[in-house]
């Protein structure tokens, strides 16, 4: 991926990726002008933001990041808002910026500032590799589509083009640990989709010729089981029966014999304890558990995730684990308990079509066709929550590497053509009926 990503910003620094632009307008010429007039500016801004931690947890540092981005919007006319979650969430608030008007298809793009990396890791700073590669941390997730959707909406915005154009700019503060509830966190995001038409995310891009029309949704599971506690001697005979760790083994294997299979559909038991007494921290993700190898296991406990494409999908694995659970072996039970956290964005006619119109854009900005990326390789994201009200595009932020590691880096070479691709589709949708 390293290696891509510096081909990739060598093709475009050398002319590769440059513009014959036949198909532009004498508008959209004067768009992609701008953009490379205001592409140093943008490198600095993400380095500033880049270098003020935000993690999910630090509520202040997101703050902080919002701060920034809130007086750059207000620089180019836009109407904001800081929405502060309830304190008690422990999590950042979001920052709305916002144009009105009736002109075109009626725009919302979404970016996040949180990162993974909280203050007390050592990975803080933007440090350039070279001219085009630089770590930074989130700075490919996502603050760079952050700093994309900013200088688009500059660019446009200095043509005088964004009059009369309803357009909402949403960054939430907790996209990579979501506040609950949820009816909370994502109350304002919904209700910005239910006035739009068309949602653009700006999470980091899959490639410079992907995009995403479709992500899986996530939930959460868990299984608990109760044995009965006796000496071992005793394990399988009528009266003690098979103890709760062989139950929990029956019910994990039947999840991977006849659950599993299914395109798009997985699931994954992420911790596991069994013994005399066990626990799992939700805090921490940490377990304690005690046990005797000569005491039948009184209690299992496992937690995991699972992954689909819709919520009829969600719904049937759901019902086949149910199933599975209810069939207890001797002096045994169990139960399992389902937890929602991001919706599926499904792949629809609409989302296609967005698509096919992005690449429309890129083939006349000379960058190539884009095609969509395959969603059994993308995670959830805050566009999926509001996937069902509008149509919906996803991953036109920056390229990138190793997102959610210390060695996450962001391609510099690319914002700027990945921000004439944003600005000229931002554009052409806004004067679309």
């Amino acid at each position: 991926m390293q290696l891509k990503t510096v081909l990739l910003g060598l093709l475009i620094s050398f002319g590769f990726y440059s513009l014959n632009a036949q198909n532009l307008t004498k508008t959209e010429k004067k768009i992609l002008a701008s953009v490379e007039g205001n592409n140093s500016d943008a490198i600095t801004f993400l380095e500033k933001v880049v270098n003020i931690n935000s993690g999910s947890l630090n509520s202040k540092g997101v703050k902080e990041v919002g701060l920034v981005f809130q007086e750059a919007f207000n620089n180019i006319d836009f109407k904001t808002r800081w929405i502060e979650m309830p304190l008690e969430m422990n999590r950042g608030g979001h920052l709305f910026a916002e144009t009105s008007g009736n002109k075109g298809k009626k725009l919302l793009l979404i970016g996040h500032f949180d990162t993974v990396f909280e203050e007390d890791s050592p990975f803080q700073k933007f440090e350039k590799i070279n001219d085009s590669i630089a770590h930074a941390p989130g700075g490919n997730d996502m603050k760079g589509g952050d700093v994309i959707i900013l200088f688009a909406l500059k660019a446009l915005h200095e043509n005088g083009l964004l009059k009369d154009a309803q357009i909402i700019a949403a960054f939430t503060g907790d996209e990579e640990s979501t506040g609950k509830p949820l009816t909370i966190s994502r109350k304002d995001l919904i209700e910005a989709a239910k006035k739009s038409d068309i949602a653009l995310g700006f999470e980091t891009a899959t490639g410079y010729n992907n995009a995403t029309i479709a992500r899986r949704g996530s939930s959460d599971w868990e299984v608990e089981v109760t044995g009965k506690r006796a000496h071992s001697s005793g394990i399988f005979n009528e009266d003690t029966g098979a103890g709760a760790i062989f139950e929990m083994s029956r019910i994990l294997n039947d999840f991977y014999n006849e659950v599993r299979g299914e395109e798009y559909l997985t699931f994954n038991p992420g911790v596991l304890v069994g013994g005399t007494f066990g626990e799992i921290d939700d805090m921490t993700s940490k377990g304690n558990v005690f046990g005797k190898t000569n005491v039948v296991a009184q209690k299992a406990l496992v937690k995991g995730g699972l992954r689909f494409i819709s919520e009829e999908q969600k719904e049937n694995a759901r019902s086949k684990m149910r199933e599975i659970v209810s069939k207890n072996l001797p002096q045994t039970s169990a139960q399992i308990k389902f937890t929602d956290s991001y919706p599926a964005m499904a792949p629809t006619e609409g989302n296609q079509k967005l698509l096919d119109l992005l690449s429309e854009v890129s083939i006349d900005l000379n960058q190539g066709k884009v095609e969509a990326y395959d969603p059994s390789k993308r995670g959830a994201a805050d566009i999926s929550f509001i996937a069902s009200y509008v149509d919906a595009l996803d991953g036109l932020g920056t390229m990138g590497s190793n997102a959610h590691t210390p060695q996450e880096t962001v391609n510099l070479y690319s914002i700027e053509n990945l921000t004439k691709r944003t600005a000229i589709l931002i554009y052409r949708l806004i004067n679309t009926k």
